[in-house]
């Protein structure tokens, strides 16, 4: 700062500084907005600072499996080992997971439903997830109790459990109690659990109980084999919420344990994001994302401030207002 100036200019703050200021903005507009600002700001998102906690869940569940590879890998790879929170849908493939699990040092809340992920790989990374808190592998069809097993065995801190399933996907089977059982034996601390649709029986959903004393919150939405009523939840655990066995309407209206259970962040809405995938530093504008973008569909939907000139017709944005 010239002497005699009353303010600093933002694009001498420090890297870090600005990263932090920049946390307090969208997913979207630290993306695709901040960094063509000027190349100091660039930098300062291209930080860990700005990547402590990443959702994208929403854009996850309609874009191509390329670009979601691309785009995690990018977004994770930034972070520098702080994250703390990743919210993702869809995950295509074991490489994936273990990718994520070689950045997992300070990550506690993993949302991950949908995804293609095996008893083998959970097996092989589980002790990589150690500080893991919250955890959503619901609809995740491919792991069974093995996998919870060696979740429960290694994530000692482990205080929620999302494995909800869809009810389609289990009509019609019989009872399988081994998620439950692995629950019941390697997960004491839980204080919420949502097992929706799942097949739990009657006796293993008691050994939950008798297990994991500190429950404050289930969901058993369409556990039609279990054969608990109200009034037993009622008496023998009285600071237990039960949503189910029969199903309940305004179920999210109940759902206030923490903001990771229920609640996307705006950081998810329509991100344009496509032109950082590959992460060329400070405006590498010599590749195309023309893909990405028609995978997205949503380019009409966004809104792009303060962006002129030449640059602004590379990928196809409308003049500044």
């Amino acid at each position: 700062m010239e002497e005699g100036d009353e303010y600093r200019r933002w694009d001498e703050l420090i890297p870090d500084a600005l990263g932090l200021i920049f946390r307090n903005l969208s997913l979207q507009e630290i993306l695709t907005m901040v960094p063509r600002v000027c190349k100091s700001w660039s930098r300062a998102v291209s930080g860990p600072y700005c990547w402590q906690e990443i959702n994208i869940e929403e854009w996850s569940t309609r874009c191509h499996p390329d670009h979601l590879d691309r785009m995690l890998q990018m977004l994770i790879t930034r972070s520098c080992g702080s994250l703390r929170k990743l919210c993702v849908s869809g995950l295509h493939n074991d490489t994936n997971f273990s990718f994520l699990a070689d950045h997992a040092g300070s990550l506690q809340t993993l949302r991950i439903p949908r995804s293609d992920i095996s008893d083998s790989i959970v097996e092989q990374i589980a002790g990589r997830l150690s500080t893991v808190t919250f955890l959503d592998v619901s609809y995740c069809n491919k792991i069974s109790g093995r996998a919870l097993e060696a979740i429960g065995k290694h994530c000692k801190l482990l205080a929620g459990l999302c494995r909800n399933m869809h009810p389609l996907d289990t009509e019609g089977l019989e009872a399988q109690d081994d998620e439950a059982y692995a629950i019941a034996t390697t997960m004491p601390k839980l204080k919420r659990l949502e097992m929706a649709y799942h097949l739990v029986s009657t006796e293993s959903l008691l050994q939950i109980l008798s297990s994991c004393t500190n429950l404050e919150f289930m969901d058993l939405r369409g556990c039609w084999n279990v054969n608990l009523d109200n009034k037993f939840f009622k008496e023998k655990f009285q600071k237990l919420t039960v949503l189910g066995p029969l199903v309940m309407e305004d179920y999210y209206e109940a759902n206030d344990w923490e903001e990771d259970c229920s609640e996307y962040s705006d950081d998810s809405d329509y991100l344009a994001w496509g032109f950082l995938a590959g992460d060329g530093g400070d405006y590498d504008d010599d590749e195309s994302y023309d893909e990405m973008w028609d995978d997205e569909g949503r380019l009409e939907e966004l809104e792009l401030r303060f962006y002129e000139g030449a640059d602004a017709g590379l990928y196809g944005w409308p003049p500044s207002p």
